[in-house]
């Protein structure tokens, strides 16, 4: 999984080993996070659920990471980098067998829940150590290389995972979930550098992150962003049965398009973000809402499914790292991985919301509807970052 911008190859192997051994751990934490969603009618039909009933463990998931990332991330801030990450990779594995052996619903969402507390901390952190580990020229670089790892997730990880669920069983996606990450692990063992953990971050200094104002404005657009793209995305495997009337291996080539066009997002925010920060946060807000408008309307249209899987895809990439480059950008640095767990824990605020009112939305009105009702929300934060975002985060770069 390499960097998609040329300049990885001036960064030296002390740099590239590290942040390879986190993109690889990237790429498994978006896989596992994901998976269940492509699996979604197995799983549900395996404990004897509806697709909405086996969809609250997305919920689940998304709410116990919010409800965990900051306080746990201001306990771990008192760890060394190292220990941390690999504390983390080992809960995660630690999750990935438990999901695969659990004998019932509660079970497996009890083992999700290990998952998600690995999750909570992982992507607070995750962002700030890939810049840590290579020079500050590599900065961005190094952030769009932590994207791709989740990119690669969507292209490989879930349509792979899918794949195999649906070939062996969705517990054998878990067993080979455990043993990747179990690899990952053995990376970040040997590869990761012993970075000085800082000053801890205590409760007595969130207050400064809440006046720090475009810090909160990256806060609301996150969420009403996330609230509405998961409105439609928690769902998108039965809407494509459903509604577009595609065939399973036409399901998994339309996620992989959507993973193919994550990797276009990283691409362009390696190659545009540094030059037009403000226009690029907000084309890619407006981007999602218009690929959610197109999910009804373009269902039954050959192309339909795979152009809006494309439009979302590159969209939803690039906003959440260039988000994330923002965040760093206007926080200090001891305290931009608590704020990082903030982004995290509100952005799953938004997949947990967002997945119930697509649950709602799949009992009552119908599931063709998910992609309108997301535009809606989505909307309201593209709205916002056009309107008021843009020009909070120009004057701080001013300041």
């Amino acid at each position: 999984m390499n960097s998609p911008s040329p300049q990885t190859s001036h960064m030296t192997m002390r740099e590239l080993l590290p942040l390879l051994a986190l993109t690889l751990s990237a790429f498994l934490l978006n896989t596992s996070e994901f998976v269940p969603i492509g699996l979604l009618t197995d799983i549900a039909g395996a404990f004897g659920l509806s697709e909405s009933g086996a969809g609250t463990m997305i919920s689940v998931y998304a709410w116990a990471v919010a409800l965990l990332s900051l306080p746990l991330m201001l306990a771990a801030s008192r760890m060394p980098p190292k220990r941390l990450i690999v504390t983390v990779l080992s809960l995660f594995c630690a999750g990935q067998v438990g999901s695969a052996v659990a004998p019932s619903f509660e079970l497996l969402v009890a083992a999700r829940l290990m998952v998600a507390a690995s999750h909570a901390v992982f992507w607070s952190v995750a962002t700030p150590f890939a810049v840590r580990v290579v020079a500050p020229e590599h900065a961005s670089v190094a952030m769009s290389t932590i994207v791709t790892g989740t990119s690669v997730a969507m292209i490989f990880g879930m349509p792979l995972g899918r794949a195999l669920g649906l070939a062996l069983g969705w517990r054998m996606t878990f067993v080979c979930m455990a043993a990747f990450a179990a690899a990952a692990l053995v990376a970040l063992l040997a590869f990761f550098p012993r970075l000085s953990p800082g000053e801890p971050f205590t409760l007595a200094r969130l207050p400064e992150l809440g006046r720090n104002r475009p810090l909160v404005g990256l806060y609301l657009t996150s969420l009403l962003f996330a609230t509405g793209y998961y409105v439609g995305y928690s769902y998108i495997e039965p809407f494509f049965q459903q509604v577009a009337s595609l065939p399973d291996g036409l399901i998994t080539a339309a996620l992989t398009v959507f993973g193919v066009a994550g990797l276009v997002g990283s691409w362009l925010f390696a190659r545009l973000f540094d030059a037009h920060r403000r226009v690029f946060l907000c084309a890619t807000t407006v981007g999602i809402v218009a690929a959610l408008l197109l999910l009804e309307t373009t269902a039954r249209l050959a192309p339909g499914p795979f152009v809006t899987c494309a439009i979302w895809g590159t969209c939803a990439t690039a906003f959440n790292v260039a988000a994330q480059a923002e965040i760093i950008r206007v926080t200090s640095q001891d305290a931009s991985a608590v704020a990082m767990s903030i982004f995290s824990g509100l952005f799953n605020v938004g997949i947990g919301t967002g997945s119930i009112l697509g649950g709602v939305i799949c009992d009552g009105p119908g599931i063709a509807v998910v992609g309108t009702a997301g535009a809606v929300v989505a909307g309201a934060g593209a709205l916002y970052c056009t309107c008021r975002l843009g020009g909070l985060l120009e004057r701080a770069g001013r300041a």
